[in-house]
């Protein structure tokens, strides 16, 4: 009779439905740069620690962080710009990681006569306001010996930047990866880039608002080690990681693969990560471009190093935190 009620419970058991993964929503920028959470929902590393992780994919990280503060997403992928922004305004928000940062650079055309930055002077220069792309114009600009007001600023979408270089409405345009490569592609000996180098590098990373992390703690936990399995994965598979992400984002592999090193993929908060949002945050109050009234954000109340501390206190690497 014993064996009889322990089939019986075992059977039960086996037959008990499985508890359902946590949904929620991220606003993912569908581009390489989003490489370690496109590599954690390919992978179904984001079921595998309980979550049910709807993509909703925009362009910039601008908008990203604008539908998580609007309540349409709970979790962002986005860059400094948008975060300094949010933060100066007093936007409730929850920096949590950072998963890459690259150089942002300059695709001129050939016939513009542009061999080096000094020479985008008088030239109508495409960038795409409210993102990095806008502080590193600043900065090529400065570094050029140059103000805004010696080039014919034009703000774009990224993915309009190519057609409106081939059309020559544009004599230059400023921006990420892939679009720099996808204008080579398009235009090919029509188009050089600048050498810019070491300008201005762009973060990217997770940012959540304050109340959402305080209302489920462990989603975010289990979020975030989903993207240190996936960050270790991508290090361990470089082929297979451009594989993924190159299908995601509608790339052939052997346009991304030349491209692959410009990212340099990670889940830290490191010392880069706060000099980054201080630069950044100092070039708004230099230019006035922030809400009236607003002073350097305190970090302290900004960055939530917790949830990644208690997973891998390695990837911490910023004192005061």
């Amino acid at each position: 009779m014993r064996r009889f009620w322990t089939s019986i419970v075992a059977l039960a058991l086996l037959a008990a439905p499985a508890l359902a993964a946590e949904r929620v929503t991220l606003a993912q920028n569908l581009s390489p740069i989003s490489g370690v959470t496109i590599v954690a929902k390919q992978r179904g590393l984001f079921l595998k620690h309980g979550l049910d992780v709807q993509v909703s994919n925009f362009t910039t990280g601008k908008q990203c962080l604008d539908t998580v503060v609007g309540g349409a997403a709970e979790i962002a992928t986005t860059a400094e710009a948008p975060t300094t922004a949010a933060a100066m305004a007093g936007q409730p928000i929850a920096f949590l990681t950072r998963t890459e940062y690259s150089d942002l650079k300059t695709l001129v055309s050939s016939a513009a006569g542009i061999a080096k930055p000094a020479d985008l002077k008088g030239k109508r220069l495409a960038f795409t306001a409210g993102t990095g792309g806008e502080v590193y114009t600043a900065t090529l600009l400065h570094a050029a010996g140059l103000t805004p007001d010696d080039v014919k600023l034009v703000n774009l979408r990224p993915q309009d930047m190519v057609a409106a270089l081939s059309s020559g409405s544009i004599d230059a345009y400023n921006t990420w990866e892939p679009h720099i490569g996808n204008g080579k592609k398009a235009l090919g000996e029509a188009v050089r880039e600048l050498d810019t180098k070491g300008t201005y590098s762009e973060t990217f990373n997770i940012v959540v608002m304050q109340d959402f992390l305080k209302a489920r703690p462990q989603l975010v936990r289990g979020f975030l080690a989903a993207l240190v399995e996936a960050d270790a994965w991508m290090h361990a598979n470089r082929d297979s990681a451009i594989d993924v992400v190159a299908a995601t984002v509608n790339m052939p592999h052997e346009e991304l693969a030349p491209l692959w090193d410009s990212f340099v993929y990670g889940v830290t908060l490191d010392q880069r990560t706060l000099d980054i949002l201080n630069a950044h945050a100092r070039w708004r109050l230099d230019t006035g471009n922030h809400p009236p009234g607003a002073t350097m954000p305190d970090w302290t109340k900004v960055i939530a190093a917790e949830p990644l501390r208690s997973l891998a206190p390695d990837r911490v690497k910023i004192s005061g935190f």
